[in-house]
């Protein structure tokens, strides 16, 4: 009987595969003396750490807390738990300045007033899709504003202005990265990135930020078993115990409204069980949806697979280089 049992793993065995894994790829491939780790307080960013810590030791690990205006005050705050915890040297760079100088903060603004003309600074705002439980459920997001009162209002977002607040926060992560290879070059270490299998096979990443990477130890690991990941290398409980968030936008939002058609416990189940051709009856059963439901998710996962392959493409060329790419 399908269960959330397919997805136990021997976590001993498991860490010190993907630990010879990151050596291995540091000497022989990449030719890098340690690692840089940006580090957000959440889960997969803290197993990544902790990963990298146990496979080359401390000294050899470097973390980045990189906060900007709409940052939660937590993830700094865990992460330099964390960063303490492992006994690494890390770097606070507050990227907010460099984003306002951008126009970051200006392009969302001018693409939420499209929605709410009367939007000002001191406003909290937020994209969401529709439950997976709406009936007649489209991916089309809604803006979400909250007022200094309190007070919320939500409108359904056209497609100009989501594909200006999308591009503006996606400068968030492409600056990010750029810090993080600024660190890597210095130090002559190589960047790691932290997205798990979910999140990679489902496109969950900005092109040139987060998806931007010389390794990426924990995409093969589904969301659920990077928790137990963490939990067996001895993150604290606090991060452990962390619901995943965006942490992207000015008001709280959890990665279900914002992507996932479900929290990642059932994702993960309806992922594994399209990848191994399980009966959607049989999901139902394991998940508590209905079977049409476990059907919609199925289809959902490969809409996004289609839509979001360009971010796995490498650049196109008019003819293969041999000297570059024998293969």
């Amino acid at each position: 009987m399908f269960s959330k049992a397919v997805l136990n793993l021997d976590y001993k065995a498991e860490a010190a595969r993907i630990q010879d894994s990151i050596r291995r790829s540091l000497g022989s491939e990449l030719h890098r003396k340690g690692i840089v780790v940006a580090m957000s307080g959440g889960i997969d960013s803290s197993a990544v750490a902790a990963l990298a810590v146990s496979a080359v030791g401390p000294e050899r690990v470097h973390g980045l807390m990189l906060p900007e205006h709409d940052s939660s005050g937590d993830s700094l705050r865990l992460a330099t738990i964390l960063a303490e915890k492992l006994g690494i040297g890390y770097d606070v760079v507050d990227i907010g300045p460099a984003l306002e100088a951008m126009g970051c903060y200006r392009y969302r603004n001018e693409a939420i007033r499209e929605v709410f003309p009367d939007f000002e600074e001191a406003w909290k705002s937020k994209i969401v899709l529709p439950p997976l439980g709406e009936k007649a459920r489209l991916n089309v997001y809604s803006l979400v504003v909250q007022k200094p009162d309190g007070s919320i209002e939500k409108k359904r977002l056209p497609l100009k202005p989501y594909l200006q607040l999308v591009a503006a926060t996606n400068m968030k992560q492409r600056t990010r990265k750029s810090t993080e290879y600024f660190h890597a070059d210095r130090l002559n270490y190589a960047v790691s990135g932290t997205p798990n299998r979910l999140e990679y096979d489902q496109g969950f990443f900005v092109k040139g930020g987060d998806g931007l990477a010389d390794l990426k130890p924990i995409a093969h690991l589904y969301k659920t078993q990077v928790y137990a990941m963490a939990e067996h290398l001895g993150v604290p409980a606090e991060i452990c115990r962390r619901p995943p968030t965006t942490d992207t936008y000015s008001m709280p939002q959890s990665q279900e409204e914002f992507y996932f058609a479900l929290p990642y416990d059932r994702m993960d189940l309806c992922l594994y069980a399209h990848n191994h051709g399980v009966a959607a009856e049989e999901v139902a059963e394991a998940t508590g949806l209905n079977a049409d439901q476990v059907r919609f998710v199925f289809k959902d996962i490969d809409v996004k697979r289609r839509t979001t392959r360009y971010l796995h493409l490498t650049p196109r060329v008019v003819e293969s280089i041999g000297e570059i790419h024998p293969d």
